[in-house]
């Protein structure tokens, strides 16, 4: 059935979601190519399992188990239970956009995401990381504040700060540059460098917030123009890792963790983790030594065959 459905409804409709994502939405190359191939990939399987041509119309008629027997060949076809949760959220956010095209109220069939396995806390893997942070911004209700959201978590992976450290930052540290002066507890401060991608992300952000920032006032705000309450950091976090369905672990600080436990296995010392982190003390810098380890045990654990 490939052959005719490039021309029907349902497809046409992918092409349109992928602008959408990227002109309107602003979302990154990367992230609309995952999100539009995931698209096809179901209205592809739509079609082989209803033995139809799916038009657009039909997008609206979907049940939860035509869902769950998409996750079924997805995980069937060797998708890991992160990789599905991904798969669900891109096809959740397609049909609520056939929906708002349709003029009609999104009723998404009620679908749980696939659960990963318990495991010890870990740091995020570096695409889990992205992924909440994309999500999170995606599921925004507004624009600028999906931008502002990005830029807020780019800022806790990239750069490895707090979040009360994000939201201290002011109108006069913008525009960012190659580094940072961040200060942390204790009201002691470092140079934290920023990353192209981290810059280019507060720069949208700016660019597109509403309210007015000036001077000293808060470079992150809340809708009504006051300063970001961390809750709202928290609970935007916890709504995407839901829907990813990443562990309870990752959390807003959790991908400051991550940062140094990634640093650290690509050969950064101590010392100079414990700079960019701001910790008083090296002892609070070397706990990612036991992370990491613990990674390396692991990866031994699956690969080696005598373990």
């Amino acid at each position: 059935m490939d052959g005719g459905l490039t021309a029907h409804g349902a497809s046409a409709l992918a092409a349109r979601w992928h602008d959408y994502l990227l002109h309107d939405r602003r979302r990154s190359p990367h992230t609309v190519r995952a999100y539009v191939a995931t698209a096809h990939r179901f209205i592809r399987f739509l079609g082989e399992y209803r033995g139809e041509t799916i038009e657009s119309e039909a997008l609206s008629s979907l049940v939860a188990t035509d869902l769950r027997a998409f996750l079924a060949r997805r995980r069937g076809e060797g998708l890991g239970a992160s990789s599905a949760a991904r798969e669900l959220s891109a096809v959740r956010a397609f049909l609520t956009f056939a929906a708002e095209i349709a003029g009609k109220p999104a009723q998404l069939p009620r679908t749980r995401a696939p659960k990963r396995p318990r495991t010890l806390p870990r740091p995020a893997a570096p695409d889990e990381a992205m992924a909440l942070a994309e999500d999170a911004a995606a599921a925004a209700s507004q624009e600028w504040i999906g931008a502002r959201d990005l830029a807020v978590l780019l800022l806790l992976y990239g750069a490895g700060l707090r979040v009360a450290e994000a939201l201290s930052l002011t109108r006069r540290d913008w525009p960012v540059g190659r580094a940072l002066r961040v200060t942390g507890k204790r009201s002691k401060t470092r140079i934290v460098p920023i990353v192209p991608a981290v810059a280019e992300a507060i720069d949208a952000y700016v660019k597109l917030c509403p309210h007015p920032l000036e001077g000293d006032d808060p470079l992150f705000v809340g809708a009504r123009g006051g300063p970001l309450n961390p809750d709202l950091v928290r609970r935007s976090v916890a709504a995407a890792r839901k829907r990813l369905g990443l562990p309870d672990t990752l959390t807003p600080h959790a991908l400051r963790h991550s940062f140094a436990t990634h640093l650290l296995a690509r050969g950064a010392d101590l010392r100079s983790l414990q700079e960019l982190l701001g910790h008083a003390s090296l002892s609070s810098t070397q706990i990612y030594t036991a992370v990491d380890a613990a990674r390396l045990l692991d990866v031994y654990r699956h690969a080696h065959p005598r373990a």
